[in-house]
């Protein structure tokens, strides 16, 4: 009788995998927690310390145009350590890119389109590359595409040498471009109308002439909050989101349990390369030339970000919305500080500062929550 209660009550005891747990220790969970943390920190240090313009409707897009395209890169980064891998040679990829994507709009005379798509292919192209190596070699992503860093900062050079005969920068690529629905979608602002709208009905700043101050919003920020939405989605709702978190967690499992890592790992490597060719895009179609100093430094901002966002570095944790707040605190900082009394040069001691406490944090709370010791 003894026996059959005890069957009983162990019956009875819920299954731990649907066990209920409270709202904090489900935030605690959610990787993007120590990025929205420092994102109030941030944004209450400069509403004390900046000038108050920076909080204007023009002192915002002037943050969040270098923060969407550092956070494009940051996005692609995050999925690729949610994977287990780095890819150290996105900035110099954006530079590499940029001269290619130019070259064919000057030097080969080819239409935007068909520049835009080639673009894209060859960095796709290179990234599998990238990816292929790491996988049948089984060198650390760290130092193949560390390697990939200096070869193609190198071929940039080179290349950007040939195409001006003799300078390190591309330029009358706006000349040849010309307007465009196709470029518009690419480079420019967003929603003038509305804006135009909104100044004339005195709900935005505007000059003496009526034009509003800001014009619309950076074509680069709704790429950025597009890719951000398509990334959370992928992870979180499709089976593609749970073979990533897989093959960085633990991809020996999940080979066994028939996840496809090294294709996994092979498209996020081409997914990165397309983020930092998408990014070339963008910016040498802004600024009408491109040069050999392109994305420099940008693969480890990317990182930064993407570990303020709460990706691990052991690989199977993180968030693409994580990344979006981390990249949004980069550019707060980089641009906050114009409107401070600090030396910008402290944006450097930022960096290093955050991303040594994001990595603690990030820790801590996956201690917390797994009961590692």
């Amino acid at each position: 009788m003894a026996q059959i209660e005890q069957q009983t009550t162990v019956a009875a005891k819920p299954d731990e995998r649907i066990r209920q747990v409270g709202f904090l220790t489900h935030m605690m969970r959610r990787p993007e927690l120590g990025a929205v943390a420092g994102l109030v920190m941030v944004v209450v240090f400069f509403f004390f310390a900046a000038d108050p313009s920076m909080f204007s409707l023009s002192g915002l897009m002037t943050i969040l145009a270098p923060a969407s395209q550092l956070g494009i890169l940051a996005i692609a980064a995050s999925l690729l350590m949610i994977g287990g891998e780095f890819d150290l040679s996105i900035g110099s990829m954006v530079a590499f890119t940029g001269l290619i994507f130019g070259a064919l709009l000057t030097n080969f005379g080819q239409p935007l389109w068909i520049s835009i798509v080639f673009t894209l292919m060859l960095a796709a192209v290179m990234g599998a590359v990238n990816g292929q190596i790491v996988i049948r070699t089984r060198l650390p992503s760290f130092i193949v595409t560390l390697a990939f860093l200096f070869i193609l900062r190198g071929l940039t050079l080179v290349g950007l040498k040939w195409a001006t005969g003799g300078s390190t920068q591309l330029r009358g690529i706006e000349d040849v471009v010309g307007d465009g629905l196709l470029r518009q979608v690419f480079s420019g602002v967003a929603f003038q109308p509305l804006f135009n709208w909104l100044a004339e009905h005195d709900l935005i700043e505007k000059f003496d002439n009526g034009v509003p101050k800001v014009a619309g919003v950076p074509v680069s920020v709704l790429w950025f909050v597009g890719i951000t939405g398509a990334a959370t989605w992928m992870l979180l709702r499709t089976r593609v989101g749970n073979w990533i978190f897989a093959a960085g967690g633990d991809p020996v499992a999940a080979r066994n349990s028939g996840v496809p890592v090294d294709r996994v790992k092979t498209g996020l490597f081409a997914l990165t390369a397309c983020a930092a060719a998408l990014v070339a895009i963008i910016t040498v179609l802004d600024a009408g030339s491109t040069d050999a100093r392109r994305g420099f430094q940008k693969e480890f901002e990317a990182i930064i970000a993407a570990v303020i966002g709460g990706s691990l570095l052991t690989g199977g944790y993180g968030s693409a919305i994580g990344a979006f707040f981390g990249a949004i605190i980069f550019g707060l900082v980089s641009i906050g500080l114009t409107y401070t009394q600090f030396d910008s040069d402290w944006f450097q001691v930022f960096l290093g500062s955050m991303l040594l406490l994001a990595v603690l944090f990030n820790n801590f709370i996956r201690r917390k929550v797994t009961g590692e010791r």
